[in-house]
């Protein structure tokens, strides 16, 4: 490493929990399509899918704190031909924990028991352990036995040449998820990451994704892919003078998405205060994905708002 060279800081690394939460709300079926496409060619996308995050959130409330991953429950209908909804639970883990496996039966059961539905519990791996892959759990005594079984996706297989060469020329938008996460775990040297970021988002311009979507991808992946601040500076300087050169006719990517962040941060602190964290965790996604025209409205009802309910009618 050179004298100039510093290591990427993983503290700035370890929020991977929000911006997931938040890409699965927007891009589920395209996270089924590039993960798990058998499972996404046996669900019917012409029927709405819902998410059941607040039922997730009362079954696992018990669950530990300061845990890094993100847990996504939604309801969605099969192609079967029946009248069938099942439940799609998603587990993204960022630390090899060995008590994985029985966290996935735990929810899957708990989540089976109080709806009485079909429920398919998805693991997707984001740590950097490659002996890390749980794909089962058993427990039992005296002829009294459970086997649990679960797909599972290890992200780290994708940073294998082929794979992350098909990854690159993926049109599926979930791609630039998956590359972001993996450069984020697997990049130490942090001006080696600057750069696989710029690359990354460089990757919506050349395909010619519509304004609002490469927005909604920059902020996930500057999400990810967090850089000392100088660097960070020196990136974002990059891709000014990227989009100066592209003529881009509206306000910077950067630009846009640090004045989208700076607000949903101060709703959410005022959020807060006003009606506690409770309130917070059940509106943050919506939040966090909003426009900044959305977000300066919600600013300005929660002034006078007696409830959650007046702010985001």
């Amino acid at each position: 490493m050179t004298a100039n060279s510093q290591t990427a800081d993983p503290t700035a690394q370890s929020d991977y929990d929000s911006p997931w939460k938040e890409a699965l709300e927007r891009y589920f079926p395209e996270f089924l399509g590039l993960l798990f496409p058998a499972i996404h060619a046996e669900i019917d996308w012409t029927a709405p899918y819902r998410s059941l995050d607040n039922e997730l959130q009362q079954i696992t409330g018990d669950a530990d704190s300061g845990r890094r991953y993100a847990d996504k429950l939604l309801d969605v209908r099969t192609r079967d031909g029946r009248e069938t909804w099942v439940l799609v639970h998603v587990e993204v883990q960022s630390d090899a924990h060995a008590v994985f496996p029985k966290r996935m039966f735990r929810y899957n059961y708990r989540i089976r028991d109080r709806y009485d539905r079909s429920v398919v519990s998805l693991a997707v791996l984001s740590d950097s352990n490659q002996r890390f892959r749980p794909v089962r759990y058993e427990d039992g005594r005296w002829g009294c036995r459970i086997a649990f079984e679960f797909p599972m996706v290890k992200l780290l297989d994708y940073a294998e040449p082929d794979r992350w060469a098909a990854l690159e020329a993926s049109d599926n938008v979930f791609a630039l998820v998956v590359m972001a996460q993996i450069r984020a775990k697997v990049t130490d040297d942090a001006e080696t990451l600057k750069g696989w970021k710029f690359r990354l988002i460089r990757l919506m311009y050349e395909r010619g994704y519509e304004r609002a979507l490469i927005l909604e991808l920059f902020r996930l992946i500057d999400w990810m892919i967090r850089l000392p601040a100088g660097l960070e500076a020196d990136f974002r300087q990059e891709l000014y003078a990227y989009e100066e050169q592209q003529r881009m006719p509206y306000v910077t990517t950067v630009e846009q998405a640090g004045i989208q962040r700076g607000e949903a941060i101060i709703l959410l602190r005022q959020l807060s205060k006003k009606f506690g964290a409770e309130v917070v965790e059940h509106y943050r996604t919506r939040i966090e994905s909003a426009d900044p025209e959305q977000l300066e409205a919600w600013c300005e009802r929660i002034l006078s708002a007696e409830s959650p309910e007046t702010i985001f009618h």
